[in-house]
């Protein structure tokens, strides 16, 4: 890891918050990250059929994953430990929502589509062109759920890199009253760990191009969670 991204491993200050809020941070981190690991570690999971990450290095590639945010919680924990880079928001909730992310070895790259969008997509984009495989919940952070974002599209059309559509399926869980109605999972369960092709974008695509890649990305991602 070079200077130029310890920042992204690294928990931010809490400087800026109360102390009320902060201890509120401090225990969202410790009670979802202990209760992500209890359930997801009762699972019973068949992860891909053909590893993502190891299908594109072969080709020279580095991959962007991109699921849905009702996986957040099953996806933090399939991924883990994979080196992947994720978005978080520079809101309150997003306070620990990174925190949680960085317990799981994840680098965190902070901003969202009304905070910071730009700067965070550059630096992803540098983060790529390193070698550094990063994800996305493409409709996240507020939603509408399940309509992809263009996130995604610009960094594969900026570095030409994949974009690999992934969904992880539970055969039991909860969905929390959210507006992305977050699966939870319930004890014992199973899950599958599935994955689309890899979708590239056109370096020099026009934006014709550009709707029918997101168009692309939108179907890969409803058929994943419907079939």
């Amino acid at each position: 890891m070079t200077k130029s991204t310890d920042d992204i491993y690294t928990r931010a200050p809490l400087d800026k918050y109360s102390f009320k809020q902060r201890m509120t941070i401090y225990l969202a981190e410790l009670v979802f990250s202990a209760v992500m690991t209890l359930l997801c570690s009762t699972l019973r999971v068949d992860m891909f059929d053909e590893d993502p990450f190891e299908a594109a290095r072969r080709q020279g590639k580095t991959p962007i994953i991109a699921y849905w945010h009702d996986q957040l919680f099953v996806g933090t924990y399939f991924l883990r430990g994979r080196g992947l880079v994720g978005l978080a928001s520079k809101s309150f909730d997003g306070e620990y929502i990174a925190r949680i992310g960085q317990r799981f070895g994840y680098g965190i790259v902070r901003g969202s589509s009304s905070r910071g969008g730009r700067e965070a997509l550059a630096k992803m984009i540098k983060l790529l062109r390193r070698g550094i495989p990063v994800t996305l919940t493409v409709d996240g952070p507020r939603g509408p759920r399940h309509i992809a974002k263009a996130g995604a599209i610009s960094l594969a059309q900026k570095t030409g890199n994949p974009i690999i559509p992934m969904t992880g399926r539970l055969r039991r869980y909860y969905c929390l009253p959210s507006w992305d109605r977050m699966q939870i999972p319930y004890p014992f369960t199973y899950g599958k760990a599935l994955c689309g092709d890899p979708i590239y974008v056109d370096a020099d695509g026009d934006e014709d191009h550009f709707r029918e890649k997101l168009a692309e990305l939108q179907a890969a991602l409803e058929k994943l969670s419907d079939d």
